[in-house]
């Protein structure tokens, strides 16, 4: 008996590892768990876990909130956050779900509450099972109606409205208590990195870059956009991604002009350009890389002009940040000194499209945004970007007429000393170091077909 019940612990413990990711240790979630509780001001939030998806071919990923505040990987739980109000104080729950044995055989073992190690290997001081979350909201309640007159969640969420209905007729009440976006409370609070998760961001970087240089081998006239994606996604996932950030972007030829062109059909010509956005997700945490290169390794002279008039005003951007001053993702150009500002100046500035006019009108997007455990990581934009922020300076021209488009892009991070730290420089990006690397695997690949 006594080796069954260890053989179950080791286990439980075993899947409960081989889900976790590259966690951050307990007391950095907790940490901001006490900051959102600040921002409670005597309130109460209840953030739910995402749930199991249904099809296998939707893999499983925590919702991103819930996820910042626990660490906690695995589906169906709730986290209760209770602000301490005097005489009350400060209280917080993981409610987990009841085991479903059937379902772990297919799924794996999950964590119980009534594990008695389940408050060490979650890091929160109470850990209870999910049926008992109405009771303590209720109970909470009585003592201080005060505290659930409007709770902090997910309003999107049938559960979260459903949990408030509920609530709200335990007190004989026909109007349930309100529900504030969770988000708008984390929103700050995710913005400004710590230095685990700069590691995590390091992390992803430094995988995707080794994606993009793959990708830069595979490239050549007649390879498939399509397969590009492929030789991506494999080295992300070699490198220990769990996924890419978001669908890659692989587009040569017209394809290089459509900024979201993610269909990946094509198959690249010779004398065309080939845009690819993609990167990796590390213990979800993401990161953001554009390059663009020549699909048959030797850039035109219009391409390199283009080519080369992004990347500088790639540069002017970077030149013109300030932190604390600095704002992005103006593509209406409303703030002067603006990246977005900075760049479309430098763009019309010293460059022209075919019938003579200032080149920055092909300038169609944003030129960055947050990074986080999004790879749109949440913001307001109006809002200039401070120390501790990750983000993105993603300049591109657009010229359909020419089947020409090219974006470039990195991540970078704000330190606190102000400094703009770029966490994908290790990837290429002069258009002579593209060129070497594509004709090195230029050689490498007739040396191959040669030895056929």
């Amino acid at each position: 008996m006594f080796r069954r019940s260890l053989a179950l612990c080791v286990l439980l413990l075993a899947c409960t590892a081989g889900q976790a990711l590259d966690r951050q240790p307990s007391e950095a979630y907790r940490a901001r768990r006490l900051h959102l509780a600040d921002e409670l001001k005597g309130g109460v939030a209840v953030v739910f876990a995402a749930e199991q998806p249904l099809l296998d071919l939707t893999p499983y990923r925590q919702d991103e909130d819930f996820y910042y505040l626990t660490g906690w990987n695995q589906p169906g739980a709730a986290l209760l956050v209770e602000s301490a109000q005097s005489p009350r104080p400060y209280r917080e729950i993981l409610f987990l779900p009841t085991r479903n044995r059937h379902l772990e055989l297919y799924t794996g073992v999950k964590l119980d509450a009534s594990d008695p190690n389940a408050p060490r290997l979650t890091g929160v001081d109470e850990v209870r099972q999910v049926t008992e979350l109405p009771g303590v909201l209720n109970e909470l309640a009585q003592k201080d109606p005060s505290a659930v007159r409007e709770i902090a969640s997910q309003p999107d969420l049938a559960k979260a409205r459903a949990l408030a209905t509920w609530l709200a007729t335990t007190l004989g009440s026909d109007r349930a208590a309100p529900l504030t976006d969770i988000g708008a409370l984390t929103m700050p609070l995710r913005a400004k990195k710590d230095a685990g998760e700069i590691a995590l961001l390091r992390a992803a970087s430094n995988a995707s870059v080794q994606a993009q240089l793959a990708m830069m081998k595979a490239v050549h006239p007649g390879a498939k956009e399509r397969t590009v994606a492929g030789v991506l996604i494999e080295k992300l996932m070699e490198e220990g991604c769990e996924r890419p950030s978001y669908a890659p972007i692989v587009g040569s030829g017209a394809n290089s002009t459509s900024l979201h062109y993610s269909d990946n059909s094509g198959t690249m010509q010779d004398g065309d350009v080939v845009v690819v956005d993609a990167a990796g997700e590390y213990s979800m945490y993401a990161s953001d890389i554009t390059r663009t290169m020549p699909v048959n390794g030797h850039f035109t002279a219009r391409q390199r002009e283009v080519y080369n008039l992004v990347l500088g005003a790639q540069r002017a951007a970077i030149d013109a940040f300030v932190p604390g001053k600095s704002r992005i993702n103006d593509p209406r150009h409303k703030y002067p000194d603006s990246l977005d500002s900075i760049a479309f100046d430098y763009m019309n500035a010293h460059g022209k499209d075919l019938h003579g006019a200032p080149i920055g009108k092909y300038f169609i997007h944003g030129i960055g945004h947050l990074v986080g455990i999004d790879v749109h990581d949440p913001w307001d934009y109006s809002k200039p970007i401070e120390d501790g922020m990750v983000f993105t300076i993603e300049p591109g021209i657009y010229l359909p007429e020419e089947k020409l488009g090219v974006r470039i892009e990195d991540t970078f991070y704000v330190n606190n000393d102000g400094k703009l730290i770029d966490l994908t420089e290790a990837l290429p990006k002069l258009p002579e170091e593209v060129e070497k690397i594509m004709r090195a695997s230029e050689s490498s690949q007739s040396a191959a077909n040669s030895a056929r």
